[in-house]
C-alpha cells in the first residue's frame, strides 16, 4: 500500500506522525509534571579537552580540586575585565581570583607582601636592551624599584599595588613583551641555551626553537589551564647548561653517528617527566625528533597530559605522575598516536657524547664563535637587580655589545656581541654599577629562590641566608673548584636544591620545649646536572639558619682534606662516602685530624 502514495504524500505523513508523537510526549509531561530528559551538550571550542577531562573525572567518582572548579566556573582568560575592575577599585583578589589572575602573570603574594608580583615570558631568556630598560621604568613607576632574575631565565617584578596592576600588565605589552600564562596551570617560560647562536661548541641554535614553542602556546587557548604547571627547556649542546633534564619536557641536541637507525646528523633527544622537587630527573626513553618537529612533539605530549593528568590531587598532578601510573611505553604510544607517526630512535652507542659544560662560563668574558666578539657574564647576587643597575646594564649592552640581554637559569645575565676593543670598557662600567663579572667558586653557583620575604610558601629567608653562607665561606676557605649551593624555601623547589652540590630546603626548626621555631634548613649533598645529572641525598635535617654557614664550611673543608685528587669533584667525593661517613667527617675532631 505504501507504493500507492506519492513522494510528497510520504513526507507529509512522516511529518504528521513525528508531530503527533511530540504532542503526545508533551501532553504526557504536562499531566505528570515531569520534565523530559535532555542529553547534556558535548563540550566544544578550545576549552573542550579540559572540560571533557573534568567530566570523566567526575563520572568515575572523582572530586575536582578547587582550582579545577574555579577554571570551570570562569575561564581565567575570560576574566580580564574583572581584573581591571578590581585594579580600578584598588582591590586585591580573593583566593579564586588570585588563582585566575596568575593566568595573566599577576600573583597576590600576601601575607609576606601586601602587593602583587608580576612574572614575564621571555623565550630563551633573551630580551633587548631597550626592553630591559623599559622594565626598569615599569618597576619604578608601578613596583618596588627592583627586579629578580629567576631560575627559569626570567624576570619578576614585586611590590605592585592593586591600583597599579592593570598599568603594569599593559605596560609590559607596550614594550613588546607579555606575562600571559606565566603562572598557575600553564606552560611556563620557555628556556633555552643562554649562549644560543654565539657558542663555539653548540650543536644547534635554540632561539628559533624556543620562540616557535613560545608563540605556539600564546596563540592556542587550548594549551592553557592544564592539570598543573608545565616546563619545557631546549639544550643546544652549548657550554652553559640549561637544566632541561629538570623539565617536564627536555629537548637535548645530539649528534647521531653513521650506522644508526636514524639518519646521521643533529637531532633533538626528547626526555620527559622531570620534576626535581619530587626527586625525579626527566627520563630518557630513547626518543629522537628533528628540530623542526619540536613544536609538534611538545604539543602532542601536552595534549596527552591535558586528557589524562590528575584533576583531583594537586600534589600528583604533574606529568611525572601520568608516566608513573601508565609506564613509559604506554605514555610514548599515546603521544605517537597524537602525532600520527612514531618517534625516531637510536641506541645510546650511536649518539656522540654531549659537549662538556663549564660551570664558570656564565660568568666573565668568553670568546664567541663570531671572531672578535665576546659574551660577558655578569654576577647578579642571588638574582636581585635595582632599576638603576638595569638601566646601566641596558646602556652597556647597547653601547658596547649587540644590544641583547641574556638571562640564565643561574640567576645572572650575559651581555653578548662585545668587541675585543670594548671589553675592558664594558667591565669597568659594570663594576661602576656595583656589579661584577668575576665570582668566587661558591658565588658562581649560588642560587636562591624568593624566600619568605616575598613568598608565603617559604619557611626561610633564602636570599639573605645564601649571602651569609657565601660571605662566611669566602672569609675562611680558598675553594679551587666550583661548588653549587642552592637554597630553596619550600617543597616547590624553585631553586632546584636537589641538583646542587649542596642543597638547602627551608624548614622550621623547633627550639626549646614551648614549641617555638626558628628558620632553618634540611641539607642534601651530591646533586648534579647536565652530564652529571643526579638527585642529592639528605645529610642533615633541621639545621638552624644561623648554623648553616658553619655546616657548609665543614662540608667543604672535609672535601678539600679528603678528596683523592684536586680534580675530584665535590659530587664524586660525596658519592664515594656514606651519609654516616660524611657526617662524621664534619665533626670538629675529624676536621682537625684531616687538617
Amino acid at each position: 500500500m505504501e507504493s500507492d502514495f506519492s513522494g510528497e504524500q510520504k513526507r507529509w505523513l512522516e511529518g504528521f506522525a513525528s508531530g503527533s508523537a511530540a504532542v503526545r510526549a508533551l501532553s504526557g509531561a504536562a499531566r505528570t509534571g515531569a520534565a523530559q530528559p535532555t542529553a547534556p551538550a558535548e563540550p566544544s571550542g578550545p576549552d573542550a579537552a579540559h572540560l571533557k577531562a573534568q567530566d570523566r573525572t567526575v563520572a568515575v567518582g572523582g572530586k575536582l580540586a578547587d582550582q579545577e572548579k574555579w577554571k570551570r566556573a570562569e575561564n581565567p582568560l575570560d576574566a580580564y575585565a574583572r581584573l581591571t575592575g578590581q585594579a580600578g577599585a584598588g582591590a586585591y583578589p580573593k583566593p579564586e581570583d588570585n588563582f585566575r589572575w596568575r593566568f595573566h602573570g599577576l600573583f597576590y603574594v600576601a601575607p609576606n607582601q601586601n602587593s602583587f608580583m608580576c612574572r614575564l615570558r621571555l623565550p630563551n631568556g633573551i630580551l633587548n636592551h631597550w626592553q630591559f630598560a623599559g622594565i626598569a621604568d615599569l618597576a619604578d613607576a608601578y613596583g618596588g624599584g627592583y627586579a629578580h632574575v629567576t631560575t627559569r631565565a626570567n624576570l619578576q617584578l614585586r611590590e605592585i599595588a592593586a591600583e597599579n596592576a592593570q598599568a603594569m600588565l599593559e605596560g609590559i605589552q607596550i614594550l613588546g613583551l607579555c606575562s600571559k600564562g606565566s603562572g598557575a596551570d600553564n606552560i611556563r617560560n620557555v628556556t633555552g641555551s643562554p649562549t644560543a647562536g654565539i657558542d663555539r661548541q653548540e650543536l644547534i641554535d635554540t632561539r628559533p626553537l624556543a620562540r616557535a614553542w613560545h608563540f605556539h602556546i600564546l596563540n592556542d587557548r587550548s594549551l592553557y589551564g592544564l592539570p598543573r604547571k608545565f616546563n619545557v627547556g631546549f639544550d643546544g649542546g652549548g657550554i652553559i647548561p640549561v637544566l632541561e633534564e629538570t623539565n617536564d619536557i627536555g629537548f637535548q641536541a645530539v649528534r647521531v653517528r653513521d650506522g644508526a637507525a636514524a639518519e646521521a646528523g643533529v637531532w633533538m633527544k626528547v626526555v620527559i617527566g622531570g620534576i626535581t622537587g619530587h626527586k625525579d630527573l626527566a627520563r630518557d626513553p630513547g626518543l629522537l625528533c628533528r628540530p623542526k618537529d619540536c613544536v609538534a612533539v611538545a604539543d602532542a605530549i601536552v595534549r596527552v597530559f591535558i586528557e589524562h593528568g590528575d584533576r583531583t590531587d594537586r600534589t600528583k598532578a604533574r606529568l611525572k605522575y601520568v608516566i608513573d601510573r601508565w609506564g613509559v611505553d604506554k605514555f610514548v604510544a599515546a603521544v605517537e598516536e597524537k602525532l600520527g607517526n612514531p618517534f625516531a630512535r637510536a641506541a645510546p652507542n650511536h649518539l656522540e657524547p654531549r659537549p662538556a659544560t663549564d660551570r664558570f662560563a656564565h660568568i666573565g668574558a668568553h670568546a664567541q664563535k663570531q671572531d672578535g666578539l665576546n659574551w660577558l657574564g655578569v654576577v647578579v647576587p642571588v638574582g636581585r637587580l635595582t632599576t638603576g643597575q638595569m638601566r646601566g646594564l641596558a646602556q652597556v649592552a647597547g653601547d658596547c655589545g649587540d644590544g641583547d640581554i641574556r638571562l640564565t637559569v643561574w640567576q645572572n645575565l650575559i651581555l653578548s656581541g662585545i668587541a675585543d676593543r670594548r671589553l675592558a670598557e664594558a667591565e669597568a662600567r659594570i663594576a661602576a654599577l656595583g656589579l661584577s663579572t668575576k665570582a668566587s667558586s661558591i658565588r658562581a653557583g649560588l642560587v636562591a629562590c624568593t624566600g619568605n620575604t616575598g613568598c608565603k610558601f617559604a619557611a626561610s629567608d633564602t636570599k639573605g641566608h645564601a649571602l651569609m653562607i657565601a660571605e662566611h665561606v669566602e672569609a675562611r676557605l680558598a675553594l679551587d673548584v666550583p661548588v653549587n649551593v642552592h637554597l630553596t624555601g619550600c617543597h616547590h623547589s624553585c631553586a632546584q636544591h636537589y641538583i646542587g652540590d649542596i642543597g638547602l630546603l627551608g624548614a622550621k626548626v623547633s627550639v626549646g620545649e614551648e614549641g617555638d621555631t626558628v628558620e632553618g634548613y634540611d641539607l642534601v649533598v651530591g646533586g648534579g646536572f647536565a652530564e652529571n645529572a643526579k638527585i642529592g641525598r639528605e645529610l642533615w635535617k633541621g639545621v638552624k639558619a644561623e648554623d648553616c654557614p658553619a655546616q657548609v664550611e665543614a662540608l667543604l673543608r672535609a672535601y678539600m682534606a679528603r678528596r683523592q685528587a684536586p680534580q675530584e669533584s665535590f659530587q664524586t667525593f660525596t658519592a664515594r662516602h656514606s651519609v654516616e661517613d660524611l657526617r662524621a667527617f664534619c665533626d670538629a675532631p675529624a676536621l682537625e685530624a684531616a687538617a
